[in-house]
C-alpha cells in the first residue's frame, strides 16, 4: 500500500490530499473481533483528530480491503476502495448496511486465486441493491496483487479516490460504471492503458 499512498500524495498534495497507511496490531482477522477493521476505524477516527472535519476514503487491499469496509460506517468515510477483497464465504454473509451514503470502489483481478473474484462480485451486488454508488472494476488475466496492470490499478484508484475526496468529477469509465445497473457496473473491465488515457 505504501506505493499506493505515495502516488496519491504526489497526484492530490496540491489540492491538500493526505494519505496515511494503517499498521495492524495483530496478524489476521481473529474472528469476531476484526482486528483490522477496529485499526482502520481507529485510523479514520485519528485522521479526524488531526485535520479537522474533512472527508476520509478507506483504501485496502486483500484483508484491508474488507477492513475498509467494515469501517466505511464511521461518520467521516465518504468512500472506500477495495482492492482484491478478501470476502470470505460465511453463513453469516459479510454487512453491507454500512455502505450506504457511501461511495464504493471495488477492483479484482479475474486470475486471483488468493481472494475468490466471484465473492467480490456477489458482495458488490448486495451493496448496490442498498447503495446506487457502487461500482466494480475486473482486471482481466490479473491476479492478487494486480502488478501486471498495476499502473492502470493506481490511475483508477487515484482518480475515484480525489474525485471523492475533492468532488470532481470521474473518468468516463468510472461514471459510467457507477451510472450503469447491475451486472455491467459491477464487471467493468479495466481498460489497458487506463492511466495513459487519462494524462493525454
Amino acid at each position: 500500500m505504501r506505493p499506493l499512498a505515495r502516488h496519491l500524495v504526489r497526484e492530490g498534495a496540491a489540492d491538500g490530499v493526505a494519505a496515511h497507511v494503517v499498521h495492524y496490531r495483530f496478524r489476521g482477522w481473529n474472528g469476531g473481533h476484526a482486528h483490522p477493521a477496529e485499526d482502520a476505524e481507529w485510523a479514520v477516527g485519528e485522521a479526524v483528530r488531526r485535520y479537522g472535519d474533512v472527508p476520509v476514503c478507506l483504501v485496502g487491499m486483500g484483508m484491508g480491503g474488507r477492513a475498509a469496509l467494515h469501517a466505511a460506517g464511521h461518520p467521516a468515510v465518504g468512500s472506500v476502495v477495495a482492492l482484491a477483497p478478501w470476502l470470505p464465504d460465511d453463513p453469516e454473509p459479510e454487512p453491507v448496511k454500512q455502505l450506504i451514503g457511501r461511495r464504493v470502489l471495488l477492483v479484482h483481478g479475474t486470475q486471483d486465486e488468493s481472494t475468490d473474484p466471484d465473492l467480490s462480485y456477489r458482495f458488490a451486488q448486495r451493496a448496490k441493491k442498498i447503495n446506487r454508488q457502487v461500482c466494480r472494476f475486473e482486471v482481466h488475466s490479473d491476479g492478487h496483487s494486480l502488478h501486471q496492470h498495476r499502473s492502470e490499478v493506481f490511475a483508477l484508484t487515484t482518480d475515484f479516490v480525489l474525485g471523492t475526496l475533492l468532488d470532481r468529477p470521474y473518468a468516463r469509465p468510472v461514471a459510467d460504471a457507477l451510472a450503469a445497473p447491475p451486472p455491467l457496473g459491477l464487471r467493468m473491465p479495466l481498460a489497458s492503458g487506463f492511466g495513459r488515457a487519462l494524462r493525454s
